[in-house]
């Protein structure tokens, strides 16, 4: 599957949305088999605490461990969710003090993941993964691990039930944020390995591909150009194969013979590596349609 971006911090450019609600659910618990409630509300339908200012603000705020920090009940614990490689998720548990960690019971949790755009969630497991001083029964931290269709892929994670002594909450949180750099782009190449990738052939990327390409680099043929990224395009609008969202006419690349659009150069870098790393998980540009 594609590279997995762990940059956790920083934002989409022009579109500051982060899908981070921490939601107490105390008097209106949900069971662990439930369907992921709408964003902004809690299990129970009741409007989610975090869905305000102080939600916003650690949606943008990068933890410890590089991941996106989640408050949980208007700030009386926090986590850290982490995006690792090989589709792992980790989830460190905080106290109101970000800076301490959180034990918690060890317990199994059923988080629902869906793919930007997507309506569809499919079901993950996060078990406990007690780290060294935790005590016997108890965790601070939680690890899954994302289907391989899903990695790769700009993803929400919503957790309906965590149990925090006597109280339980709900978790969201989202990769959105992460997948790209602060400038609002996946991670760039350096010039060197952009050089390497573009103008040497593999796999599906062949010798033709390049001079259809006009012998150039992403950077070189897009210089100049702002990618503006849509989260929610409309069904039968081409999307980026890369992150989903919808695709754009100028930046477009030849791979195989055929012409791929994508909302954004370093997205063009993913995909032509894919050719050439493992070609048979390239579709076909008919394919990268909303549905």
């Amino acid at each position: 599957m594609l590279r997995k971006w762990v940059l956790f911090g920083g934002l989409i450019a022009a579109v500051a949305v982060v899908a981070v609600a921490g939601c107490n659910n105390a008097q209106s618990p949900s069971g662990a088999g439930a369907a992921p409630p709408a964003p902004g509300h809690s299990a129970g339908g009741s409007p989610s605490s975090a869905a305000g200012p102080a939600a916003e603000e650690h949606g943008h705020k990068p933890g410890a461990h590089g991941g996106i920090i989640v408050s949980l009940g208007r700030d009386s614990y926090h986590a850290e969710a982490v995006f690792e490689k090989g589709g792992v998720v980790r989830l460190h548990m905080l106290g109101k003090d970000e800076a301490r960690v959180q034990e918690v019971d060890a317990q199994d949790l059923t988080a629902y993941v869906t793919p930007s755009g997507g309506t569809e969630a499919e079901t993950v497991k996060f078990a406990p993964a007690p780290q060294d001083g935790d005590a016997k029964g108890k965790t601070s931290q939680f690890t899954a691990t994302l289907p391989k269709d899903l990695q790769g892929k700009v993803v929400t994670v919503t957790l309906n039930n965590i149990r925090i002594g006597d109280e339980r909450f709900r978790i969201g949180f989202s990769n959105e944020a992460v997948a790209h750099g602060p400038d609002g782009m996946p991670a760039k190449k350096s010039s060197a390995e952009e050089v390497k990738l573009y103008l040497t052939p593999g796999g599906k990327y062949t010798a033709a591909d390049i001079k259809a390409n006009g012998n150039v680099t992403a950077s070189q043929k897009f210089q100049g150009l702002k990618a503006e990224h849509d989260l929610k395009p409309k069904a039968g609008e081409k999307i980026c194969p890369v992150t989903l969202t919808k695709a754009s006419p100028k930046f477009s690349w030849v791979v195989g013979g055929k012409t791929y659009e994508f909302c954004c150069p370093p997205c063009v870098d993913e995909f032509v590596a894919l050719a050439k790393e493992k070609p048979d998980e390239i579709k076909d540009p008919s394919e990268y349609v909303k549905k």
